[in-house]
């Protein structure tokens, strides 16, 4: 007969044989638990030491801890069961014949703001099974109840079947387990182990993309990022090498790009670097196409990024989901998604209506560039162009040779009554260039060369026009004459704000200016562009409504007063320092976007008077481009002749879209001649939407003097330092 103690010490052992096995809740308990106390998984690892991919691991059933943190992690658990029970079943309700008694409710996700959580460490996620042979059944999520779920459904109204999980997935690798972080908190197995693997599981099975644009354009690649762990599983390198780096891909006999040949699939030209475009040949209109993001290759760059190539999978998901479903799925850097976007809404061509046989074709989009690139005027040709290689070798082109608009960068000494000033305010236009976009007529087609032209303020060109005789001590605003102080203020004419000292080419709306000012132009040449149209309005509304629902996310909003509005902006970017990355790169969108209308060779051998990769596309348009700019320093311009003639102030420094005066007091609303909440009309007004200004920046009069004398520059741009005081040489593009 067995004695007590070695029936205990047998018992002791199955209950030790049972630990062993199952130590800890089931997964959904754990994240009940979790939530009942009011805990973050980011809390919950910062605690364990351990990573938040981890913590969703361990609450999605995927993995369980080990070690020293199991035991750590079954404390907490034991100690939060303590404190918040599990609560009584309710009876079950009657199940009506023919209904499930095993249906859940599950809520639609919301891509456009990210709000399926508050952060996305709080995000419940949801493990879809694909051909791994993980057995299909109801997630943890789907057993909580419907307020604390947040999975994306394919059925949600609008979805898109095709694209059920979103535009795109971050792929990382946990305790051996791949994994496909997507928008929403929703995370699927990846069962691929190669590249080419990874690729064929995208287009089958990943249910990744984005709708078209545009009726005729064509749907978004899904994109694929991979962490520094998924590089490693798949055999590419944690970085690139310097050389790497330096030509932008891996070289071509690398492993993985063998691997792709071997498999049919093929690279773009810019191969497999930081963006990779990997395809097979499309099929009729079919494309079978995906892209993939590199960040720990800088595919993200800090300057429009900033620390969101740092940030662990889901918090990047969301980052990138916001972004590509506001705008679009990114492309490749901030610029080229931007110069992408107006493709995406004007597609160059689309099907035409049926021949007599029934049969479409395609044909030119009304509206678009095309498809084919056209030969700039010989003005608009930046140096080294081919139009230009007759020229001799060293001859620099002049203003009646060249088409010179550029943003503003202009300074001037500060006035005796300025220096008993005490502060130096800057503003700042809100998405100026956009701004400068919207409404915009610009050419469509080629440019036709015009002698002794009558200017047309409303045909889109270049106008070789002598404005050397508009004198700013006498202008129109609006209908009557004002006398200013000329010596205070820029020319609108050149971006250093110098006055024209004889005839030079504008782009249509610099001229436009000079007649609105009340002053006759009588160009003497011209290439007008008589096909024209509004062709950036869709992509000024794209990128405004991205811009301004984000900004709406972080508390700053349309409808604030001119204080509230001060008051909301203070701070904004770390209440949600992950939709600030998205308001940065909307922002970079604009810009960059509108500087690949010019894009400059870049490297590859290129010389002088050779063609360079930019100009075979439709969208080499430096002409847009310039337009672009004339409006926005026009714009801007308007406002500041404005102000003077309402309040006799003059600006002290211009950099871009940044304006400073001299004030009495440290705001905006100490030199801004707002009345009853009212601002000048056609002046300056406070507020986030594009064209309108928010606080840059300020500093005190001593310091701007302070710096001058340092740097012996009396027209040193204090425009360009106004915000932090900090004197560097960076323009941080707000």
């Amino acid at each position: 007969m067995t004695d007590q103690p070695e029936l205990f010490a047998a018992v002791d052992s199955l209950l030790a044989a049972v630990d062993g096995g199952a130590v800890l809740p089931c997964p959904a308990e754990r994240a009940r638990l979790r939530e009942a106390a009011g805990l973050t998984q980011a809390a919950i690892a910062q605690a364990l030491g351990a990573r938040v991919p981890s913590v969703q691991a361990w609450e999605a059933g995927r993995a369980e801890p080990k070690g020293e943190r199991l035991q750590a992690y079954r404390r907490l658990l034991e100690g939060l069961a303590a404190r918040f029970p599990a609560p009584a079943p309710a009876p079950a309700p009657d199940v009506p014949t023919g209904s499930s008694a095993t249906q859940t409710q599950t809520l639609p996700p919301d891509a456009a703001t990210g709000t399926v959580a508050a952060t996305m460490d709080q995000h419940t996620l949801q493990r879809t099974p694909s051909r791994s042979g993980i057995t299909a059944g109801p997630s943890p999520a789907s057993r909580r109840p419907a307020a604390k779920r947040a999975t994306p459904t394919p059925t949600a109204p609008g979805t898109d079947r095709r694209f059920a999980n979103g535009p795109l997935a971050v792929v990382d690798v946990e305790d051996g387990q791949v994994s496909a972080y997507c928008v929403g908190g929703l995370v699927l197995d990846v069962p691929a182990k190669s590249i080419p693997a990874l690729v064929d599981w995208t287009l089958t099975e990943a249910k990744l993309g984005q709708p078209k644009l545009a009726g005729p354009g064509k749907d978004a690649d899904p994109l694929i990022v991979l962490s520094e762990a998924a590089c490693e599983r798949y055999g590419l390198p944690l970085h690139l090498s310097e050389e790497e780096r330096l030509s932008g891909r891996l070289p071509e006999g690398h492993k993985a790009i063998k691997q792709l040949a071997r498999a049919d699939w093929q690279l773009t030209k810019r191969g497999f670097g930081p963006w990779a475009r990997i395809y097979r040949p499309a099929r009729g209109s079919e494309r079978v196409c995906v892209q993939l993001c590199i960040p720990s290759w800088q595919a993200l760059d800090t300057r429009h990024w900033g620390e969101a190539g740092q940030l662990p999978p889901a918090e990047l998901a969301r980052v990138l989901g916001v972004y590509a479903a506001r705008v679009m799925t990114p492309r490749g850097s901030t610029a080229v998604t931007g110069l992408e976007l107006m493709t995406a809404l004007h597609p160059p061509t689309r099907a035409s209506e049926p021949d007599a046989d029934g049969k479409r074709h395609s044909e030119h989009n009304p509206g678009s560039l095309g498809k084919d690139p056209v030969d700039c005027a010989p003005c608009e040709a930046p140096d080294g162009h081919p139009i230009l290689a007759d020229l001799p070798r060293f001859h620099v082109r002049g203003p009646a040779e060249k088409l010179f608009e550029e943003a503003y960068d202009w300074a001037r000494p500060l006035t005796d009554a300025e220096c008993l000033r005490r502060h130096l305010v800057g503003i700042d236009v809100n998405m100026a260039f956009a701004a400068g976009a919207n409404g915009l007529n610009v050419g469509l087609g080629e440019p036709t060369h015009v002698t002794n032209p009558v200017f047309d303020p409303k045909l889109p060109g270049s106008w070789l026009v002598d404005l050397s005789h508009v004198d700013l001590s006498k202008v129109k605003v609006g209908k009557e004459w004002v006398e200013l102080d000329g010596s205070l203020l820029p020319s609108p004419f050149t971006p250093k704000g110098d006055r024209p000292e004889g005839p030079a080419w504008y782009a249509t709306p610099t001229v436009a200016y000079a007649q609105e000012l009340g002053y006759e132009v009588r160009p003497v040449e011209a290439w007008v562009r008589r096909e024209n149209g509004r062709y950036l309005d869709g992509w000024y509304t794209r990128l405004r409504d991205a811009y301004l629902a984000t900004m709406a996310d972080l508390g700053v909003d349309g409808d604030l007063s001119p204080e509230g509005f001060l008051a909301a902006m203070d701070g904004y970017r770390s209440r949600d320092p992950q939709l600030a990355i998205v308001v940065s790169a909307v922002k970079a969108t604009v810009k960059g976007g509108l500087g690949k209308l010019r894009e400059r060779p870049r490297g590859e051998g290129w010389r002088p008077g050779e063609p360079w990769r930019a100009l075979s596309r439709p969208t080499w348009r430096p002409d847009i481009r310039a337009a672009v700019i004339s409006r926005t320093r026009i714009n801007l311009h308007r406002k500041i002749v404005k102000h003077a003639a309402f309040t006799g102030q003059y600006p002290v420094a211009i950099l871009s879209d940044c304006v400073v005066y001299a004030a009495d007091g440290p705001s905006p609303l100490d030199f801004l001649p707002y009345r009853e909440g009212k601002p000048l009309p056609g002046g300056f007004k406070l507020g986030v939407n594009p064209g309108l200004v928010k606080h840059e920046g300020t500093q005190s009069v001593l310091w701007g003097e302070e710096v001058r004398d340092r740097f012996n520059a009396p027209e040193l741009n204090l425009a360009r330092y106004i915000k932090d005081g900090t004197v560097t040489d960076v323009d941080n593009g707000e």
